[in-house]
């Protein structure tokens, strides 16, 4: 049976300075295309044990937005790697660190 195949599409419009003006996402199977003001995509490359990223936000996020976006980010992380290696344990610490994150950026309550 021939392997199944699926694609993720972004599109970044531009200004005249090369800077993100609006991004647009599809995922095959999903609804049309959707807006978004950042991403994050991280590529393990097994073979020379590296990561490779493209990070890019639109000119007009807000350093609010962005902020919520890293917590938000960071919390499923943590659940990501909790999922992928079973280590409870250290995902608890990367989520601490986002709700600490959380209070410094004034996303979230401080706790009491």
């Amino acid at each position: 049976m021939a392997a199944k195949n699926s694609e993720i599409k972004l599109s970044i419009e531009l200004d005249k300075n090369n800077v993100p003006e609006k991004i647009k996402w599809e995922a095959e199977g999903g609804q049309s295309s959707r807006l978004a003001d950042a991403f994050n995509l991280y590529l393990w490359d097994s073979l020379d044990k590296s990561v490779y990223n493209i990070e890019m936000w639109t000119k007009d996020m807000m350093v609010d937005d962005m902020n919520i976006h890293f917590f938000q980010s960071l919390m499923q992380m943590a659940d990501a790697y909790k999922r992928a290696t079973g280590n409870a344990e250290m995902a608890a610490k990367i989520k601490e660190f986002a709700y600490e994150f959380g209070e410094e950026t004034k996303i979230i309550e401080i706790k009491k």
